[in-house]
């Protein structure tokens, strides 16, 4: 696959930006960090917290099938974008594709309600350490897709100010 090249000002600077994260200790950490919440969710689901759902009323049964599908979407996504960024840094696509919509994560939904008593734990822990590594991999995607492009950078604000100068010096 050919990555796709833009050189704008705009792109360049993204790009420089998501590279610098994607190279970074902080990205590495995150990258594991959230693979291994992945790998530990998927066994809970598929051992202890099986046996624990066969334990629970109906009603908390219900709520714990409900909890766990959206435990699983909240971590296909943040593995998704990981795994987009790792791409970008090894080269395989530019951070012009993956500033596309598809590939970015949307704002996680506030929870409107707390999440039921009657949950297992171990569950709720998983739910919880989702969420904070949603919420930090949706700040770092607004921080390199997003504000990058919005915020002018030094050297843009430098040249206007060298080109009013020699206009009007």
């Amino acid at each position: 696959m050919n990555p796709i090249q833009d050189q704008s000002p705009d792109n360049t600077a993204r790009s420089a930006e998501v590279l610098k994260f994607t190279a970074s200790e902080l990205f590495q950490r995150l990258f594991r960090e959230g693979i291994e919440l992945v790998e530990e969710t998927a066994s809970y689901l598929d051992g202890d917290g099986r046996t624990e759902s066969r334990l629970l009323t109906r009603s908390a049964a219900l709520s714990y099938a409900s909890e766990s599908m959206k435990l699983t979407t909240r971590l296909m996504q943040v593995s998704s974008w990981l795994l987009v960024q790792r791409a970008v840094n090894e080269g395989t696509i530019t951070a012009e594709v993956a500033s596309n919509d598809r590939y970015r994560l949307a704002p996680r939904p506030q929870q409107a309600e707390p999440l039921p008593g009657d949950l297992p734990i171990a569950l709720v822990e998983y739910i919880l350490r989702a969420e904070r590594i949603y919420d930090r991999a949706y700040y770092l995607d607004q921080k390199m897709y997003v504000q990058v492009a919005e915020e002018p950078s030094a050297n843009s604000v430098l040249s206007q100010m060298e080109r009013l100068r020699a206009a009007f010096g």
